[in-house]
């Protein structure tokens, strides 16, 4: 039954695929995010946005919320909607396509040779980050979550590959990944990191205000190796029209304990993803639960990103 079910959500995956190359990028966002617009405000998730928009932003108004949860579901829908145009999407003055902010410090970094991590959020269009740092002569890996439908997953994954022109690892969420990841950057590699997911087993970190738990291997690995920590977002400015931002890294810790300059640094992630959301806050996915609840009690380990656990001094000595 799994595998007839996992067969038609792959047709269907296909099926849509096929709509959005033949309407192009600039339609194809239009109607996935049309219909996502549409139809995710009836959606459970959409009562998790609003809780959180309204612990984290208490004066909003009731009308002010839900403009910004149908901007949540239609920045959504055109993400996904964009995602079989991944490959077309090139460095352009105007059209479908991305122009750079920030060229100076991705040409130092790729001019200085790695190891170096960069972080972004779901917030725009995230799936063009790597391709877009691709194109500039920096080869990303990253972490990846396959989807429970390996079917859907191999599609997924067929789509993002298509849209870089170089050949990265992209490591699962586990152990054996991290600690690939681990040795990625060892040699020299440049990696990427989601860091506005919840992560049960990280550390709670102030996060708009509130404790929320953040995977702080991003620390633990930048300060392993003495390597910069570089924020990127995408800012969406239209149907398939981006802005890929690139910030200069963040300052080294000061403190001289180890676990109080892993807190420094993961403060300042949170600070600038805080920063990028408040700019835009309909193009980030409030829809899933970022803090965690009354009831819940964390379990503390490292951890290596988004998905994946890593212990960063013993990993190592595997």
């Amino acid at each position: 039954m799994t595998r007839l079910r996992h067969t038609l959500e792959a047709l269907a995956l296909g099926a849509g695929i096929a709509v959005s190359r033949a309407l192009g990028p600039v339609a194809a966002s239009n109607l996935g995010g049309r219909l996502l617009r549409l139809a995710g405000p009836w959606l459970p998730a959409s009562r998790v946005a609003d809780e959180n928009l309204r612990a984290v932003f208490p004066r909003l108004s009731r009308a002010e919320r839900s403009r910004i949860i149908r901007g949540v579901w239609e920045n959504l829908g055109r993400t996904a909607a964009e995602l079989p145009h991944l490959e077309a999407l090139r460095r352009s003055d105007e059209g479908p396509g991305w122009e750079l902010q920030g060229g100076e410090t991705l040409r130092a970094l790729r001019d200085a040779g790695g190891p170096a991590i960069f972080f972004s959020a779901h917030i725009g269009n995230w799936e063009l980050i790597g391709p877009a740092i691709a194109a500039l002569g920096i080869p990303m890996a990253g972490f990846y979550r396959a989807a429970s439908n390996p079917q859907a997953d191999k599609r997924i994954q067929e789509m993002r590959r298509a849209g870089r022109a170089d050949v990265v690892p992209m490591f699962p969420k586990g152990a054996a990944g991290a600690r690939a990841a681990l040795a990625h950057l060892q040699g020299g590699g440049y990696l990427g990191m989601m860091m506005d997911q919840k992560m049960n087993d990280g550390i709670p970190t102030p996060f708009f205000g509130r404790d929320a738990m953040t995977a702080p291997a991003l620390a633990h690995l930048a300060l392993r190796f003495s390597c910069a920590v570089v924020p990127v977002h995408v800012v969406r400015l239209g149907p398939a029209r981006f802005r890929v931002v690139c910030e200069a890294p963040l300052a080294p810790p000061i403190a001289g304990d180890r676990a109080v300059a892993v807190r420094e640094m993961i403060l300042d992630v949170n600070r600038t993803l805080e920063n990028w959301i408040r700019a835009a806050p309909e193009s980030w996915l409030w829809l899933h639960r970022r803090w965690p609840r009354d009831d819940e009690t964390p379990k503390l380990r490292f951890a290596a990103g988004a998905d994946s656990m890593i212990d960063v001094e013993g990993a190592g000595r595997r």
